[in-house]
């Protein structure tokens, strides 16, 4: 029986077993211990052929490599990816098959490749495992090629719909003006208050056609974000100098650990300064206070700047280029803001404060 035990089989059992003495009581805790090695193996039979039929059926191409980078494993998606049988491809290593690049650098991550079966962007996930005490590499590849089309859709109609609302605000009055100073320049000779008339036109001509520039001056700004040029930034030294740029109110600081990082200094500053003034604009109509403080948390620098103003009211538009709320605004200090924070691997997010009114804006940034 022992045997076959050894051998995995699970079927026999001992007969004429008595509990009343020492090889009785042997015999059935072997039937017991048969029994339970019994049903762990069907729970992990049944659990591989689960594995299996969802590796086969999800729409993901999952690849298994050893530790000499062969191909160990590949699913039905993996195998048409590679346009090969997957009996063509076991054995193979990652260098062959075009995997080299997805198996180093960073990941998770998104690149842009080109397959015998597929081209698009992918989600490039690893992991570890270990079968047979030995260790594998576990590569995920994920098609989100339709996904970010969708989403850099949705991107660009919102654009289109803010650029045409401002488009359509300056071009109307100028047609309008225009038409009207045409039909003045066209009777008879041009009074004192005609004159008059001519100016003020002319003078909301170029008020809207300087709008104009601005907004596409700030288009240009916003989509030719250069690539930070990194350098040991203080950040004490940095928040100080920002704060000290605003002067229409006072503005707390709540300093944290005296630590540098590697960064551009000059997007910094601009990222900073949006958020302040942003800060600053909310509380000028009362007494809301604004500060700005740091800390270090799992390896990252937090930078939060808080107001005490009204809140965010439409959060859906906050980072959708020029669109804004202010009279004067262009629309793109959020964004903008955004971009230098994603630029330098880090986050901006902005919400209204749990407890009171107002915001708080926080940028995360990594310390390494």
């Amino acid at each position: 029986m022992l045997a076959a035990l050894r051998e995995r089989d699970y079927t026999l059992r001992a007969r004429g077993s008595n509990p009343e003495d020492a090889l009785g009581l042997l015999l059935l805790e072997l039937n017991s211990l048969g029994d339970d090695m019994r049903a762990q193996r069907l729970g992990a039979l049944e659990a591989t052929a689960l594995l299996r039929r969802v590796m086969e059926e999800i729409d993901v191409a999952i690849f298994a490599f050893d530790a000499a980078h062969a191909l160990r494993l590949v699913n039905r998606s993996g195998a048409a990816l590679l346009g090969r049988a997957p009996e063509q491809l076991l054995g193979r290593d990652a260098e062959s098959l075009g995997l080299a690049g997805s198996l180093a650098g960073d990941a998770p991550r998104v690149d842009t490749l080109t397959f015998p079966g597929r081209a698009g962007r992918w989600e490039v996930r690893r992991g570890t495992f270990r079968q047979g005490g030995l260790p594998h590499q576990l590569l995920v590849l994920t098609d989100v090629s339709r996904a970010l089309s969708d989403e850099e859709r949705q991107a660009w109609k919102r654009l289109i719909r803010v650029l045409s609302h401002e488009l359509n605000n300056s071009l109307a009055p100028i047609k309008s003006i225009a038409d009207s100073l045409l039909a003045l320049t066209t009777r008879e000779a041009a009074t004192p208050d005609r004159r008059e008339d001519l100016r003020k036109g002319l003078g909301v001509i170029a008020s809207r056609s300087e709008s104009l520039s601005r907004l596409m001056a700030a288009y240009a700004r916003l989509a030719r974000l250069p690539p930070p040029r990194l350098e040991s930034v203080a950040i004490q030294d940095w928040v100080r100098r920002v704060v000290a740029l605003e002067t229409r109110r006072p503005v707390a600081i709540r300093p944290g650990p005296n630590m540098t990082i590697q960064a551009d200094g000059g997007q910094l500053d601009q990222l900073l300064i949006n958020l302040v003034r942003n800060a600053v604009d909310a509380t000028l109509d009362g007494n809301g206070a604004v500060e700005v403080g740091w800390q270090a948390r799992n390896g990252q620098l937090d930078v939060w700047v808080r107001d005490e103003g009204a809140g965010l009211a439409d959060t859906a538009n906050l980072f959708v280029p020029f669109y804004t709320t202010k009279p004067d605004g262009s629309g793109i200090g959020l964004a903008l803001s955004r971009q230098i924070a994603e630029a330098h691997g880090g986050t901006l997010t902005l919400s209204n404060q749990m407890s009171g009114s107002g915001c708080e804006a926080r940028v995360t940034l990594p310390v390494d």
